[in-house]
């Protein structure tokens, strides 16, 4: 979650973009761009992948530890 907050400032910030610019943009609400940006821990993905969208990304499974079959 740290790395989508991280990615998701930097980006906005990048651009010029105020929390607004970038609710507005995407077609999100403020408050959810200010829930994201602030670390909420239940997001809805696809308004998640709306605001990523802007930046040519999307949410997607990443491997980072394998599970072993019992």
């Amino acid at each position: 979650m740290k790395n989508l907050i991280q990615f998701v400032k930097l980006r906005r910030k990048q651009l010029g973009l105020t929390q607004y610019d970038l609710a507005e943009r995407a077609g999100v609400g403020l408050r959810f761009v200010r829930e994201m940006e602030q670390g909420k821990e239940s997001l809805r993905m696809d308004k998640v992948n709306e605001v990523l969208a802007l930046f040519g990304h999307e949410l997607a499974p990443v491997q980072s530890k394998m599970i072993e079959d019992e």
